[in-house]
């Protein structure tokens, strides 16, 4: 079981947004109670900003969790004046001003300077396989020589970290999140902040607000592409990320079955009711290839991939074989969905991600 001294340590990189002092040097964690799994604390606030406490919670969860900690309490409470009056008497009088206009300003790549190219990754129904295009994408884009992030945006079956065989946690650092870092992709996921694969009970408002925090409160440092693994269908977070990044681009994730080409046309037509660029459509789960005598067996059909791409007036990027990795636990870079660059589904990627820097680097 940890104590005091040691929880105290672990939240000192947490920062007060006022004074940009630690919180545990400003004596605002009180209340502390230590029991053998979980912790509960106060934490004073010296701002009333709800991003500011999404944040706090998450960086302190964060903190805990590498010394055994796996359910923190929090309970937020504002400032008194006395105690505002206390502390500035110790800080001097004028540190409330000048510790707020030296406050470093929270880091964002939504800026309409930003240079990341946003690339929305939807489908219309789950099951084709979105997420493994995803991260397969985001590889090749690397594997490009570009640096590449994945936001795992689909907060209720966010599957990211797993397919990627990312066992770590993100870091905090300077008041900020630091994405866990595989095959050269910074990843940030929902699935980070749910202990035993719990389910998430949240509304759209709240996932609105997760959503944020992963742009505004993650340090991505330069990073150049950042790939965002949808939802599926056109609900809340879809929307979210439509009305939150006008300037994203959209690829469309289906199967050759005429019926879930169907069904994807409606995630296309958010895109375009929303003025988001479709790059193109990819056709999932095309054929089954003998690995002996080489033949192509159609199992879902033919055809989906391409009359969507003309449906939407795109283009079909790619037809992937069905099939699974070759990969083996054993290895040192083990995961479960990303293909090693030599196969043939690792090529099909690498001639996608290149067809995609082509068009958004001419």
């Amino acid at each position: 079981m940890i104590n005091k001294d040691q929880l105290l340590e672990a939240l000192k990189p947490l920062i007060d947004p006022q004074y940009n002092k630690s919180i545990t040097d400003l004596n605002l964690v009180r209340d502390i109670m230590i029991k053998e799994d979980s912790v509960s604390l106060s934490l004073i606030i010296t701002i009333e900003d709800e991003a500011y406490k999404n944040q706090a919670k998450a960086a302190i969860q964060l903190s805990l969790k590498p010394l055994g900690v796996d359910q923190v309490h929090i309970r937020f409470r504002t400032i008194t004046e006395y105690e505002r009056n206390q502390l500035n008497e110790v800080l001097q009088p004028s540190a409330d001003s000048q510790q707020q206009s030296n406050a470093p300003t929270p880091k964002t790549i939504l800026g309409e300077d930003s240079k990341v190219k946003f690339i929305a990754v939807a489908s219309g129904k789950g099951g084709v396989g979105k997420s493994t295009v995803t991260v397969n994408l985001a590889v090749a884009l690397a594997r490009q020589g570009k640096k590449v992030g994945i936001v795992d945006a689909d907060i209720y079956g966010f599957s990211i970290p797993d397919m990627m065989g990312i066992e770590e946690q993100p870091q905090l650092a300077d008041n900020s999140i630091i994405p866990v870092e595989r095959y050269g992709v910074k990843v940030i996921s929902m699935g980070f902040f749910v202990q035993d694969n719990a389910p998430v009970i949240w509304r759209g408002p709240m996932l609105g607000k997760m959503l944020r925090n992963f742009f505004h409160e993650v340090n991505w440092g330069d990073v150049e592409y950042i790939l965002l693994d949808l939802p599926p269908g056109t609900g809340d977070v879809a929307l979210d990320v439509h009305q939150m990044i006008p300037q994203s681009k959209e690829i469309i994730v289906t199967t050759p079955h005429a019926t879930a080409a169907f069904v994807a046309a409606r995630a296309g037509a958010m895109a375009v009711s929303t003025n988001h660029e479709i790059l193109g459509i990819v056709e999932n789960m095309s054929y089954y290839e003998c690995k002996t005598c080489g033949s192509k067996d159609f199992i879902f059909g033919k055809g989906g991939g391409a009359k969507l791409a003309e449906d939407l007036h795109s283009e079909l990027l790619a037809q992937i074989p069905l099939g699974a990795p070759e990969n083996h636990i054993s290895e040192i870079d083990y995961s479960p969905s990303v293909y090693k660059r030599d196969t043939t589904a690792g090529q099909i990627y690498l001639d996608v991600a290149a067809n995609i820097i082509a068009k958004l680097e001419r």
